[in-house]
Order: structure tokens, then sequence, then C-alpha cells
């Protein structure tokens, strides 16, 4: 099977959920058989130089093709856009030099299946109907005007809330439009295609997680040395993960653990504000973009989400569960993920309830080694990436002669 994937940002380096969640896929279907083309905006936000691309990555892909993209927030255009129909979250990603490598990409080859990655891709589906005979799946990674809801609603910038309360009106209308243009959804959850089913998608629908290799994670032991170490890691120009990092600090760190000296906690993440890049607190440590998460979550028994926001599966999440680490996450962090309360993870909603969570693990190791240990478990068998990718294939499949029945007609 032969198929084109186009993402709205080049999907390397695997450091943030939506790259690791296309690469694995791909490398999945690739090893079941299927030929993948690669077409991506390669962003001023996100920019990779492919020269630099390590050969594993290289050869998921019989094709890479890039479009280099100026998307970098403007003040004055996201100000304008309040006046204009469109939403500014989809117009960042619309390029005409993008559509005419899309033209000239599908005018060259055949395609049985053209993968968009995440719904800003959408406004391409009539280019790909006018070129291409290919079924057209979406990969919805998030419900997109979901994240940007509950942002406004727990944001502290009156400002925010009040701009994102104004856009996010049209970001829905987009989305829930734009879902039935396609001929299959590939949502990230069960939850997320419960959700989708409500605002009228009606068509063929497979829930597609992130897939987990495991022998890409390997068991390591956390560092035991002194003192006690907690960590957050996700991209920290993510307003979501800003917001959560915010709250934890002011109503966790600071009124429990600001002044134990018996507590370290370590925060990795790429494009911090400077109010995260810059901070100066006693056992508060910032490593910026770390060349290796893996590592860094394995030198902490503990990893936090305080997640207030968003939608779809944290990969980070995923991933610590993966490598045995405790997770302490709010009920939203681990919404898609299924896993037990004081069994694989540790749910903690209120201050409180992370205050309890962290000396928990701190005085109990044993108990806590346990529930890492129960975390990987659960993840490998739920999230098995061959698995998920055979679903994903024979569900194309299925689709692709019903597809040349009804063009025939």
């Amino acid at each position: 099977m032969k198929i084109l994937q186009l993402c709205k940002k080049f999907p390397f380096p695997l450091k943030d959920g939506e790259s690791i969640a296309v690469t694995n896929l791909s490398r999945s279907l690739k090893n079941l058989g299927c030929e993948i083309t690669l077409l991506a905006m390669n962003t001023s936000k996100h920019y990779m130089d492919i020269q630099l691309l390590p050969e594993n990555f290289k050869e998921i892909y019989a094709t890479i093709k890039t479009v280099g993209i100026d998307n970098h927030i403007k003040p004055w255009g996201a100000f304008l856009n309040l006046f204009e129909k469109e939403s500014y979250h989809v117009t960042r990603f619309i390029s005409k030099d993008f559509e005419k490598q899309l033209i000239e990409t599908l005018q060259s080859n055949v395609f049985d299946v053209v993968q968009l990655e995440t719904i800003f891709l959408a406004p391409y589906i009539p280019i790909i109907r006018k070129y291409s005979n290919a079924l057209v799946a979406i990969r919805s990674h998030n419900v997109e005007h979901e994240i940007w809801e509950r942002v406004s609603q727990t944001s502290t910038n009156l400002f925010k809330r009040y701009y994102l309360k104004l856009l996010n009106p049209k970001l829905k209308r987009f989305e829930t439009t734009q879902l039935n243009n396609c001929d299959v959804l590939l949502p990230i959850t069960e939850r997320d295609l419960l959700l989708f089913r409500k605002l009228g998608f009606n068509k063929k629908a497979i829930v597609t997680p992130l897939g987990i290799e495991d022998s890409d994670y390997r068991l390591r032991e956390a560092s035991t040395r002194k003192p006690f170490a907690i960590s957050f890691i996700g991209s920290l120009d993510w307003m979501p993960n800003q917001e959560g990092l915010k709250w934890f600090l002011d109503n966790v760190w600071k009124p429990f653990f600001k002044e134990d000296i018996e507590i370290e906690f370590h925060i990795a993440g790429r494009n911090a504000p400077a109010w995260i890049s810059t901070i100066k607190q006693r056992n508060i440590f910032f490593h910026g973009e770390i060349e290796n998460a893996h590592k860094f979550l394995a030198q902490r028994p503990v990893m936090i989400a305080p997640l207030f926001a968003g939608s779809g599966i944290r990969v980070k999440i995923l991933e610590s569960m993966a490598l045995e680490r405790v997770v302490i996450s709010t009920s939203l962090g681990l919404e898609g993920v299924n896993a037990t309360d004081n069994k694989e993870v540790i749910i903690a909603d209120t201050p409180e309830q992370f205050r309890d969570a962290i000396l928990f693990c701190k005085e109990n190791p044993l108990k806590a080694k346990k529930i890492g240990s129960f975390a990987r478990n659960f993840v490998i068998k739920s999230f098995d990436g061959a698995n998920i990718a055979l679903n994903v294939l024979k569900t194309y499949q299925s689709l692709i002669p019903a597809k040349i029945i009804q063009e025939r007609v």
C-alpha cells in the first residue's frame, strides 16, 4: 500500500507527542510493507535541517519532501483575524508553496491513502480530491477546539482568556465541519471519537493511539541518590503545559515543598518562556531542551503531569510509564490512558493530593517501584505499536475497494 503522509510540522526530532505519534505509526506501517512518502511543512517554529536526519528515521520513508513555512504568531495578524471568518489557528498553516508541492507530488505518484496528521491540514482536502483518487484519512491527535476552550477557562491571564473565547467558536466550527470531508478518521482516544460523534461526525473511524515499542523502553533503574527528585517534561511553548506547570509551582511546590531540602524538582522542555527558563528557587532545576528524554525520566523516580487543559493522549505520560516511572497526574491528564489509580498511576486533582502523592513515593520507595512496574506492563500491553498499525492497515484495505466501487457508480 502506498501512503502519502502530510504533516504540519516536520516529525523529528522525537521530542514532542505529535512527532513521536506520527513517527511510531509510520515505522510500524512500514514494517507491515507499506511504502510511505512524507510531505511536511518545515516551519519556522520547529525547523529541522533534514541533512541531519539519522538513518533509522530516513529508512522509514520512501521519499521525504519538505516545504518551508513561516508560521510564527504575528500579533497584528492575530488581532485582525478576530474580524475574519477563518480561524487563526488554521490560517497559519495555509500555504501556496505547500499546495504547489502537494499537487506536484499527487501528479507524479499514485497513492492508495493520503493521511493528514491533524485537522489543520483539512483545507488541502479539495486539492487531494482534484488530483488523486486516494482514500483521505485524518489522524486527529487532539480535539483541538476543546484544548483552547479549557485553556481559556483555566488561564489566569484575563486578556488571553478573552481573546481565546472570541477565537474558539471559529476553531470549533472549522473542526466540526471539516471532519466529515475525510473518508476515515483516526482519533487518538475512544473518548475523542465519542465527542466527535456528538459533534456530527458520521464516517468510518478507528481509534489509533500512540504505539509503544517494547524495545524502545528498556528497564531502567531510577537514581537512588539523595535528595528525592521529581520531574516535569514537555513542550514549554504549549500553553496547557505552561498553565499546568504554573499551577503546580504556585499551589503545590511553594506552599508544601519550597523549603524542603530533601526534594528536588527538575523541569525539561524546549521553547520555555522566560519565567520558566530563568526560574531561581532552591531545589528547582531547569534543564531546557534535552537530548535524551528517556535518560532524563529514568534519573528521577516520579514524573508529574499537572494538566488542566488539552485532549488526546499525553505521550510523555505513556513514555514515563513504559520506563517504570510513577506518574502523578490529574484526571484530565490521564484521559485516554485508562490506567488504575494507585495501581499503575496516581491521580491527583488538588494541591493536597499532589502533596500526599509525592510524599508517599518519597517515603515508600518499594511501593512506588511496584506502581512503576505495573505501569510498564499496562502500557506495553495496551499500546502495542504493531497491533495498532495492523488495525489501521486493515481498515484502509477494507475501505479502498468500497471507495473504488463508489467512484465507478
